[in-house]
């Protein structure tokens, strides 16, 4: 099956043609699930914009950890430092942006010839929002690297999330489970109800006020401005979520998760882990390695 084609499909289905790809943590499948993703949109669409959400490491190229490159077709358009851009083979510099990156200045440029590219972007939602928009409203489809550390990216975005979980980010299979569940039962917070009695939170729900607010047994709404509002992460979130009504203004649109089954330090049984987090999280699931779907 084509893994990235289905998952194409399923952001069409909500209305889309934005994906933020984020992961449990690092080296869960998050870029090879992304580039299933570019690869069927460059098949479908005339034009597409590629962008990653911030960059790890330092201010310059030589002391930040190494990240994947991307293998971009000619007329993609990507948002990236002006640093490093590579000295060939040569792409169109379409804009300058006012948005800087600890690599540098950012700029948008159109690839004219296939090649190897580095992705960065700014830092702060802000300016996520900002290269997002502009990527939008140039291109027929736009694919976000995301992370799961910088999900105040994602608020007020209307764009299909895919989750990616994988062997690397936890000890055991059950623990990758449990924190992929509390992460999509995060994002995938339902909306609040106008009818029923609700507090609301002018800025995040944080540990120590959810816990507050269980010991008080609180049955009202308690409502945030976005999921990314919820402050809350693993057991935590998933005992806060059942016990509390935790809802937000401003839903976030979730479609699918994928799973790596193999990290450096263990691997997992693929088709197990798949069917697990499939029942955990009640999405689509995928195999993006094995190009396989959870039955």
């Amino acid at each position: 099956m084509r893994v990235g084609s289905e998952l194409l499909q399923l952001a069409h289905s909500v209305g889309t043609r934005t994906i933020f790809v984020v992961g449990t943590g690092k080296d869960v499948g998050k870029t090879t699930a992304l580039r299933a993703i570019y690869g069927a949109a460059c098949k479908v669409f005339t034009t597409v914009g590629v962008a990653s959400i911030g960059r790890e490491g330092g201010a310059t190229r030589d002391d930040a950890p190494a990240k994947p490159r991307l293998w971009l077709n000619s007329a993609t358009m990507f948002v990236t430092a002006r640093s490093l851009l590579p000295l060939s083979p040569a792409c169109e510099i379409v804009s300058m942006s006012r948005l800087r990156s600890p690599a540098g200045a950012l700029l948008y440029a159109r690839v004219a010839s296939s090649a190897y590219y580095e992705l960065v972007g700014p830092p702060t939602a802000s300016g996520m929002h900002e290269i997002v928009e502009a990527l939008c409203g140039r291109n027929d489809a736009v694919v976000i690297d995301g992370a799961v550390d910088r999900v105040a990216a994602l608020a007020g975005s209307s764009g299909a999330i895919v989750v990616a979980c994988g062997a690397a980010a936890a000890a055991t299979m059950q623990e990758a489970v449990e924190d992929v569940a509390a992460l999509v039962e995060r994002l995938r917070t339902p909306c609040f109800d106008s009818k029923a009695p609700a507090i609301h939170l002018e800025g995040a729900l944080t540990a120590a006020e959810a816990a507050s607010f269980m010991t008080a047994r609180e049955e009202r709404q308690i409502v945030v401005r976005d999921p990314t509002q919820i402050a809350l992460n693993g057991r935590a979130a998933s005992q806060a979520f059942a016990r509390l009504r935790i809802r937000c203004r401003r839903p976030l649109r979730v479609v699918a998760a994928t799973i790596a089954s193999i990290g450096p330090q263990r691997s997992f049984e693929p088709q197990a882990f798949a069917q697990a987090v499939a029942a955990a999280t009640g999405l689509p699931t995928f195999d993006v390695y094995a190009g396989a779907r959870a039955a």
